[in-house]
C-alpha cells in the first residue's frame, strides 16, 4: 500500500514539476518575445533614415505613394548574394473594369523591364547589394565587377509614374567601355476592360548610350514606369521630381517634429508621417486617402479615414491631408437620409460607388468619433460648422440601434465577419460613446446648442454605464471585457475602452492585453488562440496604455513594437495583418501609430476649436520630451516636457510665445486655451 501511495506521490509531483517548467517555458517565452530582438537595419542619421549593411540572403517589400501613383517593391538578396527587384505599380485613377474597390490599373515590373548595362562587351549578370537605405526613397547600392551601381527608386509627386535612376560608378584604374541597351517597354490594356478605354503601360529609358567611362567618373540614366490615357503626354525631368519627392520628405520633417531619447521612436515618427500623408490619390472626387497595399485605392472607408488617420492630419498640418479629410467627411455626408439607412462602409471608385458588402459595421460611431475629433483639432469654425450635422445624423443613427440593454447594436465591426461581433460589440459602442464627447465639446466650441450639448454628455454617461454592465465581464480568467454576449475568448479590442478614458477595468484589461494569451512576438492577437494579428488594434492598445498612465509598461512594448517594425525582418511601416495581406504597409495604420505619440505619450485631447488637455507620460528612463510644429487648433504649437524633483515641468509656446509653464504631478488633466 505504501509503495502504491509513494508512486502516487512522485507521479503527482513530477506532474507538478512539468506543470511549473511549462508556465515558466511561457513566461519566459514572452519576455524573449520583447526583449530578444535580431536587427537587420540600422538608423543612419545622417540621411534621416535607416540602413541596412547586407551580409545574408534577405528579401522585404515597401510601399510608396504619390497623387496619381503608388508602387509595392519587392527588394532583397539571393542565396547566391545577387539582386532581387521587382516593382508592382499601381495607378488607382486608371480605372478597370468592373470598377469596383480593387479596380485600380497595375502592372508587375521584374529585371527583364529595366535596361541592360554592357561592360567590355560582357552583360552584367551578376549585382551584388551591399547596401540598402531608406528614407523615403529606396537606394540599392550593388557591386558588378569593377562597376558600381546604385539604384534610386522613388513615385513622382504629381504624375503617374514611378521613377529608377541608375547611377554607375568606375571603381577600376582604366577606361570602361558600357553600353546602356535601350529600355523600351510598352503594353496596351484592351478597350473594353479600362473605364476610359485603353491605357498604355510603358517602361523605358532615358540617357541609354554607349559611353567610354572614365576610372572614378560616373555616369546616370534614368528608367521611368508610366502608365497613360489615350492622349496623355508628360514632360519628364528627373532631377525635378527627385526635388519635389525631396521637399514632401523636407515638410515632413519640419511639421510635427518628435525628440525623445529614443532615436528608434523619433525615427518610426518620422516615417509614420510619410507613409501616413504620402497616400493621398487626386481623384475626380477630390483628394481622399486611401489605404493602399495594391488594393484599396481612390476610395475612402469609415474606420481607415475618418476614425485612424483623419484626426491626425491637423496635428501634422499637412494641407492634402486636411482635405483629404474634409473631403471624405463630405462624401459620407451625402448619404445622410431621413430614413436613416446606414452609411455606406466604403465610397469606392473615385467617389462614383460604394461598397457595403459587410452591412452595418459600427459605421456611424466611427464618423461620428472621427468628424468631431478632427473638426475640434482642425481649429476652423466654418469647417467644424459644415460637420456638425453629419456628427448629429451619425450620433442619431446610433441611438436607433439602441437595444434594450442600452447597447447600440450593429452588424459587425471594421474585421466585417472574420471573427464573431454578435449583435452588439465594444468597439462600436466605445466609438459612439467619443462621438458624444467629440460632439458636446464642438457644441460648446461653436456656442450653438448648449442643450443638446449637456444631453450629449447625459447620454455619454449613460451609455458608459451600459457598456460597463452589458461587456464587463470575466474572460478566460481576466475581469475585463466580452466582445459580445456570449463572447469567451478574449479580444484584442478590449484595449479601446482605454482609449476613451475608460478606465474602471483597467488593470485586468492591461493583465489580459499583454498576457501570453494574447500578446506575441508582433503585438496583440486578433483573438486568443488564433494566429492572426493587425497592427491596428496593437497600436490602440499602446496608445489606450499610455493614456491611462501605465507609462513604463506602455513604453517597454511600444520600444520593442517599434525596433521590430523598424529594424526587423519587415520594414519600416506599421502593418495592416497577418497572415492576411501579408503585412502590407497600409497607410492609416501609420496614423494610429503616430497618434500613439500624440494622444498617448503627449496625451492631447482636443476639448474646443482652441483648446486642449494634456496627459503628458515621461518615462522614468527620459529625462526629456518634446513635440514641437504641432499645428492643431490653427496654430503652431511646441511642448517641451522635463523631470523636475519627482514632478515634469511642462513649457507651452505658440508660434514662439510662451502660454503655459509649469510644473506637473501627473495627476489632473492640464487644460490648455489658446
Amino acid at each position: 500500500m505504501k509503495s502504491h501511495i509513494l508512486l502516487i506521490t512522485t507521479t503527482f509531483l513530477i506532474l507538478l514539476t512539468a506543470c511549473v517548467q511549462k508556465k515558466e517555458q511561457t513566461s519566459s517565452e514572452t519576455k524573449t518575445s520583447i526583449d530578444t530582438l535580431t536587427d537587420i537595419w540600422k538608423l543612419a542619421p545622417e540621411i534621416n533614415g535607416i540602413e541596412w549593411e547586407v551580409k545574408n540572403p534577405h528579401e522585404d517589400h515597401l510601399e510608396f505613394s504619390g497623387l496619381y501613383v503608388s508602387a509595392i517593391v519587392n527588394y532583397g538578396v539571393d542565396t547566391n548574394g545577387t539582386l532581387m527587384l521587382k516593382k508592382k505599380v499601381v495607378w488607382p485613377m486608371l480605372r478597370t473594369i468592373p470598377n469596383d474597390t480593387h479596380a485600380s490599373l497595375i502592372h508587375d515590373f521584374d529585371k527583364n523591364q529595366s535596361a541592360k548595362i554592357i561592360v567590355e562587351n560582357k552583360p552584367i549578370k551578376e549585382e551584388r547589394p551591399y547596401l540598402v537605405t531608406f528614407n523615403g526613397i529606396l537606394s540599392i547600392n550593388s557591386k558588378a565587377g569593377d562597376l558600381e551601381i546604385q539604384r534610386v527608386l522613388l513615385p513622382s509627386p504629381d504624375k503617374p509614374l514611378i521613377i529608377e535612376q541608375v547611377t554607375l560608378t568606375n571603381n577600376a584604374d582604366k577606361d570602361l567601355a558600357l553600353t546602356i541597351e535601350k529600355l523600351n517597354y510598352e503594353h496596351k490594356t484592351p478597350k473594353d476592360k479600362g473605364v476610359y478605354g485603353v491605357y498604355t503601360i510603358r517602361a523605358y529609358s532615358q540617357g541609354d548610350k554607349k559611353i567610354s567611362l572614365k576610372a572614378g567618373k560616373q555616369y546616370t540614366f534614368n528608367q521611368i514606369y508610366i502608365a497613360t490615357k489615350n492622349g496623355q503626354n508628360f514632360t519628364i525631368n528627373i532631377p525635378n521630381e527627385i526635388q519635389k519627392r525631396e521637399a514632401f520628405l523636407n515638410e515632413m520633417r519640419n511639421s510635427l517634429v518628435l525628440e525623445t531619447p529614443d532615436s528608434n521612436i523619433n525615427q518610426m515618427f518620422l516615417f509614420a508621417k510619410i507613409r501616413a500623408a504620402e497616400s493621398i490619390f487626386a481623384t475626380k472626387g477630390g483628394l481622399m486617402h486611401g489605404p493602399g497595399g495594391s488594393r484599396y485605392y481612390a476610395a475612402i472607408w469609415a474606420n481607415d479615414q475618418a476614425e485612424y488617420v483623419n484626426p491626425f492630419f491637423p496635428f501634422l498640418g499637412y494641407d492634402k491631408g486636411n482635405e483629404s479629410a474634409i473631403n471624405s467627411f463630405r462624401h459620407f455626408a451625402r448619404f445622410m437620409n431621413d430614413e436613416y439607412k446606414p452609411i455606406p462602409s466604403s465610397i469606392i471608385a473615385e467617389g462614383t460607388d460604394i461598397w457595403n458588402g459587410a452591412g452595418d459595421r459600427g459605421d456611424a460611431a466611427m464618423i461620428a468619433y472621427g468628424a468631431s475629433r478632427f473638426a475640434l483639432a482642425y481649429g476652423h469654425q466654418s469647417t467644424a460648422d459644415s460637420l456638425l450635422p453629419l456628427i448629429e445624423w451619425c450620433l442619431s443613427y446610433c441611438e436607433k440601434q439602441m437595444l434594450p440593454e442600452g447597447v447600440i447594436a450593429s452588424d459587425c465591426d471594421e474585421l466585417e465577419g472574420r471573427f464573431p461581433a454578435g449583435k452588439a460589440n465594444l468597439t462600436t459602442n466605445v466609438l459612439a460613446y467619443g462621438g458624444y464627447i467629440g460632439a458636446a465639446n464642438l457644441l460648446d466650441a461653436l456656442n450653438d446648442d448648449t442643450q443638446k450639448a449637456k444631453d450629449y454628455r447625459e447620454k455619454a454617461k449613460t451609455l458608459r454605464s451600459n457598456i460597463e454592465k452589458y461587456f464587463g465581464s470575466q474572460v478566460e480568467g481576466f475581469n475585463t471585457y466580452r466582445y459580445y454576449e456570449g463572447n469567451d475568448k478574449l479580444r484584442s479590442w478590449i484595449c479601446i475602452p482605454l482609449t476613451m478614458g475608460i478606465y474602471e477595468r483597467k488593470d485586468e484589461t492591461l493583465k489580459a492585453l499583454l498576457s501570453d494569451k494574447l500578446w506575441t512576438k508582433n503585438g496583440v492577437l486578433t483573438e486568443s488562440g488564433a494566429k492572426t494579428f493587425w497592427d491596428r488594434a496593437t497600436l490602440y492598445a499602446f496608445r489606450g496604455i499610455l493614456q491611462a498612465g501605465e507609462t513604463d509598461l506602455g513604453i517597454k512594448y511600444f520600444k520593442y513594437y517599434t525596433r521590430r517594425r523598424l529594424l526587423g525582418e519587415h520594414v519600416p511601416y506599421a502593418v495592416e495583418a497577418w497572415p492576411e495581406g501579408n503585412q502590407r504597409h497600409l497607410s492609416a495604420e501609420s496614423g494610429l501609430y503616430a497618434r500613439v505619440i500624440t494622444e498617448g505619450l503627449f496625451g492631447i485631447t482636443p476639448t474646443g476649436l482652441n483648446s486642449f488637455t494634456m496627459t503628458p507620460r515621461l518615462p522614468k528612463d527620459w529625462n526629456y520630451m518634446k513635440l514641437t510644429h504641432i499645428k492643431a487648433f490653427n496654430a503652431d504649437l511646441d511642448i517641451e516636457v522635463t523631470r523636475k524633483a519627482g514632478v515634469y515641468h511642462v513649457l507651452v509656446r505658440n508660434k514662439g510665445k510662451e502660454i503655459l509653464n509649469t510644473d506637473w504631478d501627473g495627476k489632473q488633466a492640464i487644460e490648455v486655451e489658446l
